[in-house]
């Protein structure tokens, strides 16, 4: 696969460098730590990061009504905890630091590292961990992986939401730990993801795809032929539905999120497949929203989030609108 990329090593800064300057009215560069910011803060500060790759996450969502901050690493290698530190210093303003983390080990321990580098400075610092996937480790243990994917973007939505109307970070933070066990997100791929000067994460035959695979080209737990888009929405869908226990009349939203590589047109024919899925269950859609919003780096497939409405505010934080470049 061709890369339009100069260096790997300096394509990160040139990524963020182009964003700052296509939105500097708006918001703040941190070019040494790779940081995309708010110049002034209200209310709590919400940081989000990770390894880059995932565009638009997650500095596609800094802005009023979403994340006061994102810090970005390299490709699919989380940002050093000096520069979580930076993000949080630079945004903190006496009302608390809230991180949003995805849940992998490395991203969890800088954040955690870099929180614990905080509060020794004196700054309030809480951490929520979203880990919303619920593919399946093998077929010897069945256990769940857990990994931290697109629902995060979601949950980056509603704190931002919650946050506006005046939320503490005590608040936000019990806010957060309800929203999670009712935020799960399937995926499938046609494709691995390839980085630069590497080889693919894993390889598939011309006609097959992958279900359950990771954002950094993490293995799935079924690979079979390719038959069509709804076929797959029949997969990812009841596989969810059977963990949420659907009822007729029952509130959820839905994310349907491009990998990467996969057509808008395309993921616009998946989200019809998933809404007449829906209908046919009688269940309520409240909110349903389609494009990609958490990417892994070219990788052709998608994935299907799906939250039950638990709290009639949930629906309207979904909706509110945002001054942010990606949503």
């Amino acid at each position: 696969m061709k890369h339009i990329i100069n260096m790997k090593q300096t394509a990160i800064t040139s990524m963020l460098s182009a964003f700052w300057f296509e939105h500097q009215s708006r918001l703040n560069i941190d070019s040494d730590h790779h940081i995309i910011y708010l110049p002034e803060t209200t209310g709590v500060s919400l940081i989000s990061g990770g390894g880059s790759g995932h565009e638009p996450a997650h500095f596609g969502y800094v802005g009023e009504g979403m994340l006061t901050a994102s810090v970005s690493g390299q490709l699919f290698t989380p940002p050093f905890p000096a520069a979580i530190l930076k993000a949080i210093t630079l945004t903190d303003n006496g009302q608390g630091v809230c991180l949003i983390v995805k849940n992998f080990a490395s991203d969890v321990e800088v954040f955690t590292e870099a929180m614990r580098q905080a509060r020794e400075k004196g700054h309030d610092v809480e951490m929520v961990i979203v880990s919303d996937d619920v593919s399946i480790d093998n077929k010897t243990t069945y256990s769940k992986r857990k990994r931290g994917v697109a629902g995060t973007v979601l949950m980056h939505k509603l704190l931002g939401f919650y946050n506006q109307q005046g939320k503490t970070l005590k608040e936000l933070t019990a806010i957060a730990n309800n929203i999670l066990p009712h935020l799960f997100t399937l995926g499938v791929a046609l494709s691995s993801a390839e980085l630069p000067k590497t080889a693919p994460f894993f390889k598939l035959n011309k006609d097959e795809v992958y279900f359950g695979v990771g954002i950094h080209g993490e293995k799935g737990y079924r690979k079979e032929p390719f038959q069509s888009s709804e076929q797959l929405a029949i997969e990812l869908y009841n596989k969810l539905k059977h963990l949420h226990q659907f009822r007729q009349d029952d509130h959820y939203a839905f994310l349907i999120n491009g990998l990467g590589a996969t057509p808008l047109l395309e993921q616009y024919v998946f989200s019809n497949d998933v809404r007449r899925l829906a209908a046919l269950d009688k269940i309520t859609i409240d909110f349903l929203k389609t494009g990609t919003q958490l990417s892994s780096y070219n990788m052709q497939g998608i994935s299907l989030t799906c939250l039950k409405i638990t709290d009639p505010s949930m629906k309207t934080a979904l909706q509110a609108p945002v001054d942010v470049s990606h949503w």
